[in-house]
């Protein structure tokens, strides 16, 4: 059995979103062959991405990525899409994983070669379902994006804040509409119209994103959850604890149990140790503040690549200034989930988020609360089947480089894990606000379910 003619190979799916796992099998390879298969990524502004790996093929040569561990190349282990998580930036450097605009979707072509033989195959990830709708917000002096999934409606909300890059996060948006939930991903800083830094940002502002975004889509069952990321899911938590009859339900990623000053998103003119969010127009005390222990030595002086968390570390041995920074969680009003990874480079996520755990079971809260926590995995949790290798990065403020930590292996897992939690406890969240809003009794179960899950 030789040649061309004899091999296939085939990708199911070979179109779907992004989070859809698929099934790569090559079929016709001489029992034993060593067979080659290349990954490769186009974007249409930046640098391609690829991976490949060498694999043997079974007696009735096939090769199954779904069952077969590589012999060598990007990845080791049995892994599905391993070939898409390892893939790497040809120039070295890119860190832009998602096309412009997001409509166009990642179309990755797979070569598999046996010999003087090969064969090609494409699958397509798209991150907007058929018949999702993109509109830009600018108004009330919010900017923002508004995904809707497909139908009339009413469909539950979710509001989507990043993180220190500031910006908008529409890929998360336009995932979660393509799930069935109108999402707004509301920009706070570094996007048209707004400052350039996290600096002085007021609370209120997002009080008035919930608002607009209840009065504008009017979701189901009155259901609003908040998806933030690293300072975004800072913020979802003073958010939640600060607003909670507008907050239905909290996701945050890599989350903080406090409140940090502005660190790498700062305005030069206030630095890093000056306050991130306002409320009435005065500054939340923050951890660095008055703090007798923190030092950013361990970040600026620590071996290359710098891990901030080091620093962060040293502002929790003072336990009067984390008291005083601390997010009063206990005011949430609905369930929280918690996404956190034990080699954040970042911060301490881990720890934070047991703080957070930890108080809401002190205080009973009254809604469920889930943390999974992630071995080995860093700073980047975000969804499934994209490359986790640019762990090491320039801060898109700052310019200073530093580690998100985590393996690429690891980071891929709790991309994977970490999307369906969120569906699952999503789709709870909902499940038990439609319930009360019916009057019928609700299924959600007390804090003393709260899990603190390693995956």
């Amino acid at each position: 059995m030789s040649g061309a003619q004899t091999l296939s190979l085939t990708v199911l799916p070979a179109d779907a979103l992004i989070d859809v796992p698929r099934r790569i099998v090559l079929h016709g390879a001489p029992a034993g062959a060593r067979v080659t298969i290349a990954s490769r990524t186009e974007r249409a502004h930046g640098a391609p991405w690829s991976a490949d790996a060498a694999f043997v093929a079974d007696a009735d040569g096939i090769v199954d990525l779904s069952r077969d561990a590589p012999v060598s190349g990007s990845y080791a282990g049995v892994s599905a899409l391993g070939l898409v998580w390892s893939q790497t930036p040809v120039d070295g450097a890119s860190r832009d994983v998602f096309p412009t605009p997001l409509s166009a979707p990642l179309v990755t072509t797979l070569t598999a070669s046996v010999g003087d033989a090969s064969v090609s195959a494409q699958f397509t990830q798209r991150l907007a379902a058929e018949g999702v709708t993109r509109r830009e917000i600018r108004e009330q002096g919010l900017v923002g994006t508004l995904y809707l999934p497909p139908g009339e409606g009413p469909h539950p909300a979710v509001m989507v804040l990043n993180g220190s890059g500031g910006g908008i996060n529409e890929p998360r948006a336009a995932l979660y509409a393509s799930r069935g939930y109108a999402a707004f991903a509301l920009g706070y800083f570094k996007a048209p119209g707004l400052p350039d830094y996290i600096s002085n940002t007021p609370l209120e502002y997002f009080e008035r994103g919930l608002r607009w975004l209840r009065d504008t889509v009017r979701p189901a069952h009155d259901f609003i959850a908040l998806s933030g990321q690293s300072r975004g899911g800072e913020l979802v938590l003073l958010l939640g604890a600060t607003f909670p009859e507008r907050v239905s339900a909290v996701i945050g990623y890599v989350p903080s149990a406090l409140v940090h000053s502005a660190q790498n998103a700062a305005d030069p003119a206030t630095g890093r140790e000056g306050p991130t969010w306002l409320l009435n127009g005065e500054p939340l005390p923050h951890i660095w503040e008055n703090n007798r222990t923190a030092s950013w030595a361990p970040y600026d002086e620590g071996p290359a690549p710098h891990r901030h968390a080091h620093a962060m570390l040293t502002a929790l041995d003072d336990p009067e200034a984390v008291e005083r920074a601390r997010i009063r969680v206990e005011c949430i009003r609905g369930p929280v989930l918690l996404l956190s990874a034990e080699d954040d480079g970042s911060w301490p996520s881990s720890r934070y988020s047991r703080m957070v755990a930890e108080r809401l079971a002190a205080h009973g809260h009254p809604h469920p609360v889930e943390h999974f926590d992630f071995e080995r995995a860093g700073h980047a949790i975000v969804f499934p089947y994209v490359p986790t290798t640019q762990v090491v990065y320039a801060h898109p403020v700052s310019g200073r480089v530093s580690t998100g930590g985590g393996e690429p292996a690891a980071n891929a897992h709790a991309d994977e894990r970490s999307w369906a939690a969120v569906q699952a406890f999503l789709a709870r969240a909902v499940a038990a606000r439609a319930a009360q809003a019916a009057g019928a009794p609700s299924s959600d179960s007390p804090s003393e379910d709260t899990h603190d899950t390693h995956r």
